[in-house]
């Protein structure tokens, strides 16, 4: 068993945080909002008034949060993480941030004697629930396997794709091949639906074939039902596609799709539609297909 901080209790940490609870861990949480915080106390877990406070004594200190700004923000610091964690512990860093960031974060963690590693996650908030996700691990061998048991409990394929970062780097990976398959789908939805032909029909068709994948399994009901509650947000998505087109220019490549989905997301945030679930790229999709038609 480990005493675990455990920082940021959103749509994804707060289940990541009950399955280590119920894999038998020590937990000691904190996050902006009370009511995760009060869920978690309730379920056996301790609750902190802040982020340093949960990681002190702590074996484990892991953060789930938005973005890079807000890792920074718990980490950097008098009052941060890397402050407040005693030399040994193992920093589990499970946002999505820039690979640049982690690289960084594991530097400043060596530092202060911390081992450091970039664990984002895939899976969204059903394979957080159900402990399903794919996790992507950068970082040292060691680290890692040190880490292994708690992100077994979290996800069922666990990873390490290489040193410092590299996590980062598959998840802007997943991120863009996720939002381009939401847009094809979401284009060939609109495409049948031109014809007539209900948007459950062709999930049937398209899923037992080679078209077929998880973004149509799991989120089909948002695409039949138009009902676009997250899930996963808009705005939090195109912040992902920013890192991987960031990361692409630093690496000296093209992504030649991606800023078009990136501009549709842009849409959907202009129109007021951040927070809603990034299948709402059909509703781009189609209010597009219908202004050229």
């Amino acid at each position: 068993m480990s005493r675990i901080g455990f920082i940021g209790l959103g749509v994804m940490g707060r289940p990541m945080a009950e399955n280590l609870l119920a894999d038998g861990h020590e937990l000691v949480v904190s996050s902006r909002s009370p009511e995760p915080v009060a869920a978690l106390e309730a379920a056996g877990a301790t609750a902190a008034a802040t982020p340093a406070e949960a990681v002190r004594g702590a074996d484990v200190a892991i953060t789930m949060l938005p973005d890079g700004a807000a890792v920074a923000a718990v980490t950097e610091g008098e009052d941060g993480i890397l402050a407040a964690a005693v030399p040994g512990t193992l920093l589990i860093e499970m946002s999505t941030i820039a690979p640049a960031q982690a690289r960084e974060l594991a530097a400043r963690g060596a530092e202060r004697g911390l081992a450091v590693l970039d664990a984002p996650v895939s899976g969204g908030d059903v394979g957080a629930r159900s402990a399903s996700l794919s996790i992507m691990v950068g970082g040292a061998a060691a680290d890692f396997e040190r880490a292994l048991p708690l992100l077994a409990a979290m996800g069922s394929t666990v990873t390490r794709v290489g040193e410092a970062g590299a996590g980062q780097v598959v998840k802007a990976a997943n991120q863009v091949l996720v939002a381009l398959t939401i847009e094809g789908v979401a284009e060939a939805l609109t495409l049948a639906e031109s014809a007539g032909i209900a948007s459950a029909t062709v999930l049937d068709v398209l899923g037992s074939g080679l078209a077929a994948n998880r973004v149509m399994e799991v989120r089909r009901q948002h695409f039949v039902d138009h009902a676009f509650a997250p899930g996963f947000r808009v705005d939090l998505h195109r912040k992902d596609l920013g890192i991987a087109l960031d990361a692409a220019a630093e690496a000296g490549v093209t992504l030649p799709a991606t800023p078009v989905v990136a501009g549709l997301l842009d849409r959907l945030r202009e129109e007021g539609r951040g927070g809603e679930d990034h299948t709402a790229l059909l509703a781009a999709v189609e209010a597009l297909a219908t202004e050229c038609g």
